[in-house]
């Protein structure tokens, strides 16, 4: 296990028990990557505040995988596109080891898994992939006729730690939202239609299964004080069975760590920039130096007024704008990548990492917190107008039914909790309701 750390990347004493995890987001713009380029910019994050440890887990949440027909048809075409990351990853992890003086016969990572829906994928590495069980997937498509051209991929498991007697809950979301300044609301939506279809079971199922359920219950309550009162009651406790079985499949499922990256595609700007605009500069000097931008950030403020990313949290933001870059052709001497922004798009942070905080139950705890070591950008690589963004984090062990809220603090109307402010956690009430029809229709319309 790692040693916690705080923001700044520096070492404290041993905390509690942790996870140590890299979660980066990567728009590919439907081009193979170099493994060695990328593996380069890898090894500085993975090296970053010092760090002499390899994450235990690193998620990549890649768009635009791959041209259209390779990404749709996937299997055997997709599997260039995604052996490249793999190749990366053990790459910049390797060399990461020589620096440490570690010798290693075997390579550092293991791909668990590797899933996508259409241009929009997910890669799921450990260096002990025994410790990840359970592993479920999920996906869902948005954009023309929900067939994924845009769309999540969703991964859920538990990470066992020791002899396997403890271990925590983890949820990766990768995503990729609609584009184009002007499309605020279709962003917005597309994060509800997540929130609504990204389910780890089948809802039609669990509705079935219920019913089964509330038909052996059926009469019991009958006659039980006036009105039918017992029927009532028990009519209720089925609904709340329900939600809760609901609530356990989605995203935001109450016993599960939860993290969201992607190509969100939140702008600076409703409209795009008009001709010789003042474009963020990366120059701390200037005074259109790029903080000076982010207070128009749509994400922040949809998020603030609860129209996105419901409950999720985001460490600060200092990196530069991670799009939209043109390349400049290279000189024979060039060893870094010479860009400017396109002038026909707001330079800004479409591509985020977020994630949802221990809940106030768990987090009344001085010793239990997620710890960020690192949230940045890397540099400009050739083969996309976007920047990679990597999130390093220290994930406390918190078993299952220790994040899950206390059966007491669960209610029709999400309120009844201790913490006025623990309201609203996604964890107790859901933004919005699933669709139970989603999955399905998902299936059938990429089926076709």
């Amino acid at each position: 296990m790692a040693t916690s750390t705080g923001v700044d990347g520096t070492f404290p004493t041993m905390g509690p028990s942790t996870l140590d995890l890299l979660v980066l987001t990567f728009n590919c713009a439907k081009n193979l990557i170099s493994p060695g380029v990328f593996a380069s910019h890898l090894r500085s994050a993975l090296a970053h505040g010092n760090a002499t440890e390899l994450p235990d887990l690193v998620v990549l949440s890649l768009q635009e995988i791959a041209p259209l027909s390779q990404a749709f048809i996937g299997d055997y075409f997709l599997k260039p596109y995604l052996a490249r990351f793999d190749e990366a990853v053990n790459l910049a992890a390797a060399d990461h080891h020589q620096q440490q003086r570690v010798v290693s016969a075997t390579p550092p990572y293991t791909l668990v898994k590797a899933h996508n829906v259409g241009y929009t994928a997910m890669l799921l590495f450990a260096r002990d992939p025994g410790r990840v069980r359970d592993l479920r997937e999920a996906e869902v498509g948005f954009g023309a006729a929900e067939m994924g051209n845009k769309g999540a991929v969703g991964m859920r498991a538990l990470y066992h730690v020791g002899d396997g007697e403890r271990c925590t809950e983890l949820t990766f979301v990768a995503t990729h939202l609609a584009a184009m300044e002007w499309n605020l609301p279709r962003r917005n939506a597309n994060w509800a239609a997540i929130m609504r279809g990204l389910t780890f079971e089948d809802p039609e199922a669990v509705l079935d299964e219920m019913r089964a359920t509330e038909g052996e219950g059926e009469g019991e309550g009958e006659g039980e004080g006036e009105g039918g009162e017992g029927e009532r009651l028990l009519r209720d406790e089925h609904h709340e069975r329900l939600r809760r079985r609901l609530h356990d499949i989605s995203v935001f499922r109450p016993s599960s760590h939860l993290f969201v990256a992607g190509d969100l595609n939140y702008r600076i700007s409703t409209a795009p920039p008009p001709p010789k605009a003042a474009f963020p500069s990366v120059d701390p000097r200037s005074e259109h130096h790029h903080p000076a931008f982010f207070p128009l950030d749509q994400l922040t403020r949809e998020r603030a007024a609860g129209r996105t990313l419901h409950g999720l949290t985001e460490p600060p933001v200092r990196f530069p704008p991670t799009y939209k870059y043109v390349v400049q052709p290279a000189a024979a001497d060039d060893e870094d990548v010479r860009w400017k922004f396109a002038p026909h798009r707001w330079p800004s942070w479409t591509d985020r990492i977020l994630y949802l905080d221990l809940p106030p139950w768990v987090r009344s705890r001085a010793e239990a917190r997620i710890r960020v070591r690192a949230y940045d950008a890397m540099p400009v690589l050739r083969t996309s107008d976007h920047r990679p963004v990597f999130l390093r984090v220290e994930v406390p062990l918190v078993a299952p039914e220790e994040l899950a809220p206390a059966l007491g603090s669960w209610s029709r109307d999400g309120a009844d909790v201790d913490d006025a402010g623990a309201a609203a956690d996604p964890r107790l009430r859901l933004p919005v309701e699933i669709d139970p029809e989603a999955r399905a229709r998902g299936s059938w319309r990429r089926y076709y």
